[in-house]
């Protein structure tokens, strides 16, 4: 296990003062079900208090990279930055997954791969570079990490709200914006139900429904989007 940890330290790019928090954090629950007699810890706790490391980081980057984006927007940015897809992809490059002890069933169901248990043990890493390393490391790790991601997010504009995305596509294809009209609402003053229907050149894209027109209305520009992307 010392040897896996010395290489993992070099792919994070850390050498820790307590070794044996990186340790922890290798250690899925899984893994205590089949081994007795060890003094081990699962990595939760260090991933609970990674979780929150890692959203003031990213918060505090975007707020000061951003001054000019409103509060949705970051919001919206922040969400797309520490999405699963994205922790996963950064605990694979730095071969998190191939130092993880967990049990054989989970290893044999592929659990070295699985994207939610490599972005848990990613957050758990991060948990406990801060803990050994302090706030200033841990800050600089996560943004030599995510720098490149968040680089693309603001080229594609995949931040952006779903209906934000959709006008810019329908300008650009056909030179319109999209139409929303209220097709129904249902239910009582104070639990109303709207379906919202997009259109585009007179075409019904979508209807979806939710609490506010609001909320249907961002609901139909997702599943347009969707549509369109497959269609293509």
């Amino acid at each position: 296990m010392k040897k896996n940890l010395d290489i993992l330290q070099q792919n994070l790019g850390i050498k820790f003062n307590q070794p044996q928090l990186l340790a922890q954090a290798m250690v899925h629950r899984s893994y205590l079900n089949e081994t007795t007699g060890a003094d081990l810890e699962s990595n939760e706790r260090l991933e609970f208090l990674g979780d929150v490391v890692l959203s003031f980081i990213i918060s505090n980057w975007l707020y000061q990279e951003f001054p000019n984006y409103k509060e949705g927007q970051l919001t919206n940015l922040r969400s797309n930055l520490v999405r699963t897809t994205t922790l996963a992809k950064i605990a694979d490059q730095l071969k998190i997954g191939q130092n993880l002890l967990m049990s054989r069933g989970e290893k044999s169901s592929g659990g070295e791969k699985n994207p939610s248990l490599l972005a848990n043990s990613l957050e758990a890493v991060i948990g406990a570079i801060f803990f050994d390393q302090g706030l200033a490391k841990t800050e600089a790790f996560v943004k030599k990490q995510f720098k490149s991601f968040l680089e693309k997010i603001v080229a594609k504009g995949e931040f952006k709200d779903s209906k934000s995305l959709l006008q810019e596509k329908l300008q650009e294809e056909f030179k319109e914006t999209p139409i929303y009209k209220t097709l129904k609402e249902e239910g009582p003053d104070h639990a109303k139900i709207f379906t919202v229907g997009v259109y585009s050149q007179g075409d019904l894209l979508t209807q979806e429904k939710g609490k506010s027109k609001q909320e249907a209305e961002e609901k139909a520009a997702k599943a347009a989007l969707e549509k369109i992307e497959d269609n293509r």
